[in-house]
């Protein structure tokens, strides 16, 4: 019998096959990793469950301390839920422009919400609570649980799945965990495979993904492990979104959608190629943002 935590991981590879260049030509395959069929319904279900389960391990956290972490939301729902399969408490600081079903999901999970500014507000919020004792911060953005999550389960699964036929890699970036794990492994593999980045243009705000201020980057993040970044236009991410559902039945977020756009982008560049994107949420979490409407 599985337990909540089994479920974590090995999510489904289908054929993103109705829009696009690859439509054009047959010789060129993308294919969306569906992260949404994670427990919590994302890819952070994947760091959350590490950086809990490091923190325990490691004793870092200790009895009677509570957690909290700055989120834009799909992490504080992975979050909130595995803390509550260990009877942690858990606080979430926020962007206060967050959506009304992920400050709720949140909550149904028992965490305790705080809404800021800005993401950064919500990092320097949540760092300033640390200094004054009894939380504990796993800080998503430097904490290498992150990323081994991915180098352990999101590379090995997309490896396993193209059969070792992949040749390129996108996902949007935000704490970088994903593509940074990601990339270690299937670089590890092959090192022909290229690992492309999906950032927004200047002015785009797209919910999941970021172009941080230097002093904000994530620590993660290793710019040699991305051959090449793409920036997509808030625009262009929110029509790649309303297609994947309309054209290709898939429902997703708009972070999800700016990074179809950059596979269909990098398709129409190739003569041939395996592409393989990170659909990283469900749409059910946007609804009231008027994403669909």
């Amino acid at each position: 019998m599985a337990t909540l935590l089994d479920l974590v991981g090995n999510t489904p590879l289908v054929e993103i096959n109705r829009m696009g260049a690859n439509r054009i030509n047959p010789n060129v395959k993308i294919y969306g990793k569906l992260e949404g069929n994670n427990p919590g319904g994302s890819v952070k279900d994947r760091a959350a469950s590490s950086m809990i389960e490091g923190a325990l391990l490691r004793g870092d956290l200790k009895p009677g301390m509570k957690l909290i972490e700055a989120t834009s939301g799909n992490t504080g729902i992975a979050l909130a839920m595995i803390a509550r399969l260990y009877s942690i408490d858990i606080e979430l600081v926020m962007p206060a422009n967050s959506t009304r079903e992920r400050v709720l999901t949140m909550e149904a999970f028992g965490a305790k919400v705080i809404l800021s500014e800005t993401i950064e507000a919500a990092r320097d919020y949540a760092e300033a609570q640390v200094q004054q004792g009894g939380y504990l911060m796993l800080n998503q953005f430097a904490n290498p649980d992150n990323y081994l999550a991915h180098y352990r389960t999101t590379g090995p699964e997309i490896w396993r799945d193209t059969a070792g036929q992949i040749t390129h890699f996108v996902s949007s970036m935000g704490t970088t965990g994903t593509i940074m794990g990601t990339s270690r492994f299937l670089k590890e593999q092959n090192s022909t495979v290229q690992i492309v980045g999906c950032q927004p243009t200047d002015g785009s705000s797209i919910p999941g993904i970021r172009k941080w201020p230097t002093e904000y980057l994530p620590k993660i993040y290793d710019a040699q492990r991305v051959d090449r970044i793409i920036e997509v236009s808030e625009a262009d991410a929110v029509e790649t979104t309303r297609q994947l559902a309309n054209v290709e039945g898939i429902f997703a977020g708009m972070s999800s959608g700016g990074s179809v756009w950059s596979a269909l982008k990098l398709a129409e560049e190739l003569e041939s190629g395996v592409i393989v994107c990170i659909i990283c949420d469900r749409g059910d979490r946007y609804l009231s943002s008027g994403l669909f409407g």
